[in-house]
């Protein structure tokens, strides 16, 4: 038992060693046109999801997040904020949305998008403090109020149901783009 043991440290080690060598010699690829492998990628994505429902977890979504004001002025912001990566009702990928890896969910078609307090709580963290090494902003770092981001999170759990007059008629009934700076 105790060889086993010594054996599984050394190969830890040594497995531990080759990666960092592979690091610090440049044999990563860090190249957004060159997807991760799948396991890679897997590992990233279950650890990023694992980790915004922890750091949420205390969040509770306000009562009103069903508002139609709330709705209106996240439309606003969304239009101006968000359509270019996560695209509007209609709109085909953009150069920008193609560009990055990994792609940014289409918003509009609801991928990786529940109602449930959980899943607000996870999207306004998210619009709150960004995502590392994704391209998702940190919105709060310019100017975006928590409330501002509620309105977001209550404008996103309507978004997959709405047709591309009944956004553009959401975006043009806003305030339009607006936070602290």
């Amino acid at each position: 038992m105790k060889n086993f043991v010594l054996g599984v440290v050394l190969g830890a080690l040594l497995l531990g060693s080759a990666m960092l060598l592979g690091l610090r010699l440049g044999y990563i690829d860090f190249s957004a046109d060159t997807p991760h492998s799948p396991f890679v990628f897997n590992l990233i994505d279950e650890s990023r999801e694992q980790f915004v429902a922890n750091a949420s977890a205390s969040i509770t979504p306000p009562s009103d997040l069903s508002s139609q004001a709330r709705i209106v002025r996240g439309a606003g912001n969304y239009a101006a904020m968000c359509a270019q990566c996560h695209l509007a009702p209609g709109q085909q990928n953009t150069e920008l949305s193609l560009g990055l890896y990994p792609q940014p969910p289409n918003l509009m078609e609801g991928e990786g998008h529940e109602s449930t307090p959980e899943h607000m709580a996870m999207h306004f963290w998210t619009i709150k403090h960004g995502i590392k090494g994704s391209a998702m902003p940190a919105w709060s770092k310019a100017g975006l109020s928590d409330d501002d981001a509620w309105n977001l999170v209550a404008f996103l759990s309507k978004a997959p149901t709405l047709s591309k007059t009944q956004y553009d008629a959401l975006v043009e009934s806003s305030d339009g783009h607006h936070h602290q700076h």
